[in-house]
């Protein structure tokens, strides 16, 4: 085996998922004359090893990944359940329903009522009893 095939086997450890076998069988190849227990500690490092490079890899992606949707101004998840929240929040300090409409009441549909009707009044008054001209 080459020094090439080596390192491209090793890299395919780092990022691959290393299987025990597959981790046995790059070790022998990096030390033919190895003894057993030799073979078994690099395969085990190997396999620790590609974990932590799977792992460092995962956590490069997110970090870039948050990174680059914040660079675009896009809300993340936190950030939109929190203002869901507050939303909710606000309407029912408003008194509203999830619909947006406003609860209805008997004391305001009354009170609603009987404004209509002043005006009503004060409009029948004015046309039929004119104010008086200064002059």
């Amino acid at each position: 085996m080459n020094k090439l095939d080596d390192v491209r086997k090793t890299f395919e450890a780092a990022l691959g998922n290393l299987t025990p076998a597959r981790a046995q069988e790059i070790a022998k190849g990096l030390e033919p004359t190895a003894a057993k227990e030799q073979i078994a500690k690099t395969a085990a490092d190997m396999i620790e090893w590609s974990q932590r490079n799977r792992e460092r890899l995962a956590e490069f992606v997110r970090k870039e990944i948050k990174t680059q949707t914040s660079q675009m101004g896009l809300a993340s998840q936190d950030e939109l359940d929190a203002l869901k929240k507050r939303v909710r929040e606000l309407e029912r300090a408003a008194g509203m329903t999830a619909s947006g409409r406003g609860k209805k009441t008997a004391g305001k549909k009354t009170t609603a009522k009987k404004t209509a009707a002043k005006k009503t009044t004060a409009r029948t008054s004015a046309a039929t009893n004119p104010a008086p001209s200064t002059g």
